[in-house]
């Protein structure tokens, strides 16, 4: 047993887990299968097909946005969100890196 980990992360681990956490709840892994490959899709155009609140859908956004799950830029009034993937590649290969290295 590793016992090393049983009270912190590592520090390379400690950002992944944040996009763990942000995926971890199904509401938030809708929205991020909404996108289309190099899509960008504004609060108002998630929730007009989301279940959700405008307002729940922006709590959600933030999340995913703080783990680095989704990029945004804002542009006049609108703020436009798209998948991050360079970060959700690299956190990906950590993850089986690890698994690989180590299993």
């Amino acid at each position: 047993m590793k016992s090393s980990y049983t009270r912190t992360l590592p520090a390379e681990w400690q950002a992944m887990s944040q996009v763990f956490t942000a995926l971890g709840d199904t509401h938030r892994q809708r929205i991020v299968l909404l996108f289309d490959k190099g899509e960008r899709l504004n609060v108002g155009q998630i929730a007009e097909v989301s279940t959700l609140a405008r307002s729940t859908v922006s709590h959600h956004l933030k999340i995913l946005h703080e783990a680095g799950v989704l990029e945004s830029e804002k542009i006049g009034k609108e703020v436009w969100f798209w998948v991050n993937r360079d970060w959700l590649d690299v956190t990906l290969a950590n993850v089986l890196a690890y698994l690989r290295a180590h299993y």
